[in-house]
Formats: structure tokens, C-alpha cells, sequence
């Protein structure tokens, strides 16, 4: 089984990019399921239906989200009814939403389980007892179960990885938009990287206008930032699944950058 796992889209840079890299990312990859983070992809704050019916219109089997989840307010009238879309399983109860879900495609199925740190995030519930309950209960019925970390700290991210060895087929990380060089499969055969990265403009910073942003560090007084328009880049991880136990055969990290030559 092919699993294709997109970092975060931002804005409409980031959708652009999707849309452009797609067809040729399934040629070469040839994924089963291909997972999106979309928490930025409406102008960098959230997402809207519109948006969604997007992605899964351009083959995108499910969407998680992160702390972003709320920013658009679009999201409360239709986030119950979309089962393809997960936010952070440990929001407290009665929040909105699910946190994980079972997508199919290309005759596979995968449990997608989306989780949020607290490390430097607002203080929710524990990640770690939220994957010993969820993970625990989808392996009784799903051999292949991804889970995306949406946190800021490393050191958080790495041992979240270490706690779901062997459990999880595949733990990613996202957030923080800067694609980490640690792809591995961990001794148990769970893939890991500690963050898959971003989808879209890298003249900015993090996707933000640049000049906004070194005023902000530069003076601390209040000040919008507006996403940035220019060139993108494409982050993303492909991953191949053992049918017998969920267990990772091959993972590599996808990077590209807009009129940049690579080889097919």
C-alpha cells in the first residue's frame, strides 16, 4: 500500500502548487491514499468548504487540521458532516468534529488520526493518552493507521514517534512549514519524519509576507500579516505499507520548488 502525505497547503499559493504537482506526484508514486494538512489553506488561517470539495475533487482522500482548525468560522456550519475531514483528537469533548477517521482508495483502506501538541500550543488535552486510546482501538479492525502530529516542538514530535513504534504505520509531523531531514523507519517498523514541511510560498516567511514579519521581530508593535504571493515550494512524504502487519517497507521526503529542473 502507497500512502502519499502532503505538508501543510497554505493559501492560494499552496493550493496552485497542489493542483500543478499532483498529476505527476501519482504518475511517479503511484499512492492508494493521498493525505493533505489543510489548515492553512484559506489565506493561511483555516479552511472552507469551498477549499475542501477542491482538494477531493483533485483526488485527495482526507484533510487534517491543527491549531488553525477554528480561524475560519466556515468550518462549524459543515466540519460534523464531512467525515473525510479530522481535527485534533484531543480538543476537549463535545469539540466540533472528529479526530480520526477511515479513508479508502485505490481498493485500500487507512485509519488517519490527527493529534496536537502542547508544547509552545494552547494547553489541550494529552496527545500521548489521546494515541494510546485511539491508535489501541483502530488496530483491533485497521492494519494501517497514519498519524499526524501537528505540534511545535521537536523533542515532542520525536518521542511521540518512539510511543507509537510499532503501533502507528506511519507518524508524520507538521506545523512548523520547515521540512525536517530525519525520514526513517524507527525499529518497530512504524515510518517517521519529524516534519513533513509545507505547501507553498518560500520567499515569505513561514508563508507570510517577509517585510511584516521582520517588522513584527524588529519593533514588537501590533501588525497584520498577509500571505505571501511568490514562488512556491512542495513538501510532502511518500510511504509504502507492508499489507501483512501495516508495517513501513520504504519511506522518502518530497521536496520541489516552482521552475526548478529536477529529474523524473
Amino acid at each position: 500500500m502507497n500512502v502519499l502525505f502532503i505538508g501543510d497547503i497554505f493559501g492560494s499559493v499552496g493550493r496552485k502548487a497542489l493542483r500543478e504537482n499532483l498529476p505527476s506526484l501519482k504518475s511517479k508514486y503511484n499512492p492508494h491514499i493521498i493525505i493533505v494538512n489543510g489548515e492553512n489553506s484559506a489565506s493561511g488561517r483555516g479552511i472552507t468548504p469551498a477549499i475542501a470539495r477542491e482538494f477531493f475533487d483533485w483526488g485527495v482522500h482526507g484533510i487534517t487540521m491543527g491549531n488553525h482548525t477554528w480561524d475560519n468560522k466556515d468550518i462549524f456550519d459543515f466540519i460534523d458532516d464531512e467525515p473525510r475531514i479530522i481535527r485534533p483528537a484531543n480538543f476537549p469533548p463535545g469539540t466540533p468534529g472528529r479526530g480520526y477517521t477511515v479513508v479508502k482508495g485505490g481498493g485500500k483502506e487507512l485509519a488517519i488520526v490527527n493529534l496536537q501538541g502542547r508544547t509552545f500550543l494552547p494547553p489541550i488535552d494529552c496527545p500521548f493518552r489521546a494515541a494510546d486510546e485511539i491508535v489501541d482501538e483502530l488496530r483491533k479492525k485497521h492494519k494501517h493507521i497514519l498519524v499526524d502530529f501537528h505540534a511545535e516542538a521537536t523533542s515532542e514530535k520525536i518521542a511521540m514517534g518512539w510511543h507509537l513504534d510499532g503501533r502507528a504505520s506511519i507518524v508524520v509531523g507538521t506545523h512548523t512549514h520547515v521540512q525536517s531531514n530525519d525520514d526513517t523507519i524507527l525499529p518497530q517498523g512504524t515510518a517517521y519524519q519529524t516534519d513533513v514541511g509545507m505547501v507553498g510560498p518560500y520567499e515569505g516567511v513561514l508563508g507570510m509576507q517577509r517585510d511584516a514579519v521582520l517588522q513584527k521581530f524588529q519593533t514588537q508593535l501590533p501588525v497584520r500579516f498577509q500571505p505571501d504571493n511568490g514562488k512556491w515550494h512542495f513538501h510532502a512524504v511518500s510511504v509504502e505499507l507492508n499489507d501483512t502487519d501495516g508495517m513501513a517497507r520504504k519511506i522518502q521526503k518530497i521536496r520541489l520548488k516552482e521552475d526548478e529542473w529536477r529529474m523524473d
